[in-house]
């Protein structure tokens, strides 16, 4: 079954403005909380608490959202625009076709909620009378390709990307999915926390059974969950997965039907348009299992656990007792008392399907063209600050450094937004269809995947909303995306001194540079291959530094008793390393970085430190946190402060951290890799 509880990457990046007639242009904003600051707390005991612990024991979580501040939780007033925006546009008419007519009529079909609840569940009536009408694996098989070219994945997920063997050509990328739990490690877990999350799920596959008037619910869900769990032992970890050479399988069509001859592979090509000789298989052993289980499990069996899938997958699309019945058991993973409003669902839905058509609204309103500016120049800065590092590492030899130092200056970067806009071809966006909306939107992403087939990669696509903030750092491309909602406070000022942007946007610009160099990205050659341009005596240094990256967070622990999962998170955590490192090396390089001047008391060094904790100023409801540290590869905010501040030298010396200090480390014992 689909994944409901989705959650997304989200790193963040701030520009540098040296020019103080900028400066003294704009009003004043104070960028360090000085009467937030705990005094009680010494830095070097925790910093995170130091700067953001005032604000944490008293900033309220609202009751509709599982956290609240910035990273991820800055996306929660960001929603207020795109609301404005749709709000006005759905108001007005709009010559059919244009953006403003495509997202303001899906948002106003979106908040016909009278309309919608009256039609209760009859939209997918007819999916469910075509599962009935299954009568064979064959069949079973024609309808799950029927299914995917509707933009709906039950057992088989496609994927059209650059082979990471050839990153010139993009192919299909088949892997493991069909669960409904948020990750394969939850249906097997036995502490009170996951077993009560089983239940609830359990439950909730019986009332969409119960929605929709079938009989015996109880048994099929018991049905569905077996059919998933079974599944789900055939899942590699998110640690397993990790690895990229063992997640890359190439196999020709012919293997495929030879192992896995159930599924039927050719003809499922056939259906689903796809002209391949050979695919990625990333994780066979699922799909091995799928074949076994197309023969062992009943018919009926199967056709209880694709009429739970397309439930499930439609609930947020259909009328109130479905979305309903869906967050009562989401709620139990985010921590939420009350659902999100109906408006920031719908500019969720909106931004998810036809966020490029809103994107070009919100770039025209509310980003400022200096931004961009500001931020490739900061960008370019830390690429000069990583060259010197890189020099200076004393356990790389030079011809690796070269190579290094060729891949750093090959990244393409991606700013604000895209120079060539994505458009929604042959769609027709009817304010009073709501349902057969998301189809078509669903139906035509599928169709522009599958045109990328064989071809090419775009590369002045974008993978992320100009409107969200978020970052990130594609490897099979080489390139790194700031889209326009990360720059903004407190990420990026354009009035800020440099202290703060380095330590807030800085930071995580260098973040995403270092991950072309983590566990994974270095495994990547400068043109997007996985390719070794190591030698081999360099690359072993590599992974007995990355270890003992993830030996530290391995002993970090959350909620009293979670610890964390090092060895997932060891990308981000390398990345947060590096990114503090190089963003302090490029603020050194300033006209305030060689200057001891106090601003509001601190010195510029102290005012880099304090703009790093000051961007991962967030609090997190227990229940999401949690899971959070489940299924997420990024450490909790607190250890995205702590943890590289621990590691290094300079933030000691800024705050005087001595021997004796919670979080000192011993110099020897420091972990640095780039």
């Amino acid at each position: 079954m689909k994944n409901i509880f989705c959650f997304f990457l989200i790193l963040i990046f701030t520009v540098s403005c040296s020019d103080k007639k900028l400066i003294d242009k704009q009003p004043k904003r104070q960028y360090v909380d000085v009467k937030g600051l705990d005094s009680s707390i010494r830095p070097g005991d925790n910093f995170f608490k130091y700067v953001n612990g005032l604000w944490h024991d008293t900033a309220r979580i609202a009751d509709d959202q599982s956290g609240v501040g910035s990273y991820r939780f800055l996306n929660i007033p960001q929603k207020v625009l795109l609301r404005n925006i749709l709000e006005e546009l759905a108001a007005e008419e709009y010559a059919q076709g244009s953006i403003e007519q495509q997202v303001g009529d899906f948002y106003a079909s979106g908040m016909d909620t009278l309309s919608i609840n009256r039609l209760g569940y009859e939209p997918i009536k007819p999916t469910l009378n075509s599962i009935d009408a299954i009568e064979n694996v064959s069949d079973l098989m024609s309808f799950i390709a029927d299914d995917l070219k509707s933009g709906v994945s039950s057992i088989i997920s496609l994927g059209i990307y650059p082979d990471q063997a050839n990153s010139n050509v993009n192919i299909a990328h088949f892997s493991q999915t069909g669960l409904g739990l948020p990750d394969r490690d939850y249906y097997f877990k036995t502490d009170s926390s996951s077993v009560a999350i089983q239940q609830s799920y359990q439950a909730y596959l019986q009332n969409l059974f119960e929605l929709t008037e079938t009989e015996n619910a109880e048994s099929l869900a018991n049905i569905v969950y077996s059919i998933e769990k079974q599944l789900a032992e055939s899942h590699k970890t998110r640690i397993e997965r990790r690895d990229v050479k063992a997640n890359y399988n190439k196999l020709s069509l012919a293997a495929i039907e030879q192992r896995q001859p159930n599924i039927g592979w050719s003809n499922l090509f056939e259906k689903l348009d796809l002209e391949a000789d050979s695919i990625d298989m990333r994780q066979p052993a699922y799909y091995d299992r799928v074949q076994a289980m197309l023969k062992t499990v009943p018919l009926e069996d199967w056709k209880a656990y694709l009429k739970a899938n397309t439930i499930a997958t439609n609930a947020s699309v259909l009328s109130k007792d479905f979305e309903s019945a869906e967050f009562e058991y989401t709620k139990l993973l985010s921590g939420q008392s009350t659902q999100k409003s109906r408006a920031e669902r719908m500019v969720q839905m909106v931004d998810r399907r036809l966020g490029f058509a809103l994107g070009q609204v919100y770039v025209k309103r509310h980003f400022n063209e200096d931004a961009k500016k500001k931020a490739l120049e900061l960008v370019n800065n830390l690429q000069k600050a990583f060259e010197n590092r890189m020099d200076q590492l004393d356990w790389m030899s030079d011809s690796t450094k070269l190579k290094a130092k060729e891949k750093l200056y090959a990244i393409t970067k991606k700013i604000g937004y895209p120079d060539v806009w994505r458009e929604y071809k042959g769609i027709e966006i009817d304010k009073s269809k709501y349902f057969e909306n998301v189809v078509e939107l669903r139906k035509e992403l599928f169709r522009y995947n599958l045109a990328k087939l064989n071809k090419a990669p775009d590369r002045e696509e974008w993978r992320t909303t100009p409107s969200t903030v978020t970052a990130y750092y594609m490897p099979p491309l080489n390139e790194i995306v700031f889209p326009a909602g990360i720059l903004q406070y407190p990420y990026f000022d354009l009035y800020a001194d440099d202290a703060i942007n380095y330590g807030g946007i800085g930071m995580v610009i260098g973040h995403e540079l270092t991950h072309a160099f983590d566990d994974q990205g270095a495994q990547y050659d400068k043109d997007g291959n996985v390719k070794n341009w190591w030698t081999e005596q360099d690359y072993e240094k590599f992974k007995a530094r990355t270890q003992k990256m993830i030996d530290l967070y391995s002993s970090f622990t959350v909620l009293d008793s979670v610890a964390l999962k090092g060895a997932l998170t060891v990308g981000e955590n390398t990345a947060d390393n590096g990114g503090i490192a190089i963003a302090y090396d490029a603020f050194k390089m300033t006209n305030q970085g060689q200057d001891t001047t106090k601003i509001d008391g601190f010195t510029p060094d102290q005012r880099f430190f304090l703009s790093i904790a000051r961007i991962w100023r967030v609090k997190m409801r227990k229940e999401f946190l949690r899971n959070y540290v489940a299924v997420d590869p990024h450490s909790p905010a607190m250890w995205r402060v702590n943890g590289p501040l621990m590691n290094f030298t300079p933030f000691y010396e800024a705050f005087d951290v001595q021997a004796g200090d919670n979080n000192y480390r011993a110099e020897e014992d420091r972990v640095s890799i780039w």
